[in-house]
């Protein structure tokens, strides 16, 4: 039985009247809290922009993140695969003297070869060799990406398929980005808890991430979804742990 089902109800309904625009969470600010990872990707990013002219931030999203390292290089640049978030992104970034480009094959870069002196990536797909051809000799390119064991606890407690995109681990991808040719930096792995406060952020995060739970809708998850808000009512939270890696490549 569902304890305080018209709360529950209501939170749902709630989470599916959302609008998702570019790649802002807002909606959930205060009910998803995320332990904090080992590094600072900001951070690290900003220490090598004070020295590039030119820089690429692949997937950009909306533009929420590059819009935050102002000042940005002469020559900034920014990608983006998904074609709802372009408009969004250029919005935002236009003002700031940066062009979006809409990709559609986002594992390549249209650009010319030795062309940029740092690359950003921040949970966006990426081809080594092709970010390799693109970045000037002694250029960088930063990635954080969300691994492939992330959230898994969704699919177990849901007995749900299992989630896309298993294969983006720690290991191979620095073995492609060493094959490609790059130096290898820095690499490091955290598995960090997220706790959701209540079912309506549980059902806006897996309906915006829709490849967690590949078939995912509430009419289709509704018991198990109601067994979770029990979970949440019980103790306060539902815990997952999420999955994060870091890479920093040099090309020399």
């Amino acid at each position: 039985m569902i304890q305080n089902k018209d709360r529950f109800d209501q939170l749902i309904a709630d989470a599916l009247a959302q609008d998702f625009e570019g790649w802002d969470f807002s909606y959930l600010a205060g009910r998803i809290t995320t332990e904090e990872l080992p590094w600072d990707y900001g951070d690290e990013v900003r220490q090598n922009l004070k020295d590039a002219e030119s820089m690429i931030d692949m997937g950009t999203g909306g533009g929420e993140f590059l819009s935050s390292l102002v000042p940005l290089p002469s020559q900034t640049v920014a990608t983006e695969g998904w074609s709802v978030n372009v408009p969004v992104a250029q919005q935002r970034l236009a003002p700031l003297g940066v062009d979006v480009v809409h990709v559609a094959d986002k594992h390549l870069l249209p650009f010319d070869s030795n062309s940029f002196d740092l690359i950003l990536n921040r949970h966006d797909a990426f081809d080594a060799d092709d970010v390799y051809r693109v970045l000037k000799p002694d250029g960088y390119f930063i990635t954080q990406q969300v691994g492939g064991k992330n959230s898994i606890h969704f699919n177990e407690l849901l007995d749900a398929p299992a989630p896309l995109y298993q294969d983006i681990l720690l290991d191979s991808s620095v073995k492609a980005l060493a094959d490609a040719g790059f130096d290898i930096i820095d690499a490091i792995e955290s598995f960090p808890e997220e706790r959701f406060l209540d079912i309506g952020a549980v059902v806006c995060h897996l309906t915006v991430i829709s490849w967690q739970v590949p078939d995912f809708s509430v009419e289709a998850y509704y018991e198990q979804l109601g067994q979770l808000h029990n979970m949440i009512e019980a103790d306060g939270y539902l815990s997952i742990p999420a999955h994060r890696f870091f890479i920093k490549t040099h090309k020399l």
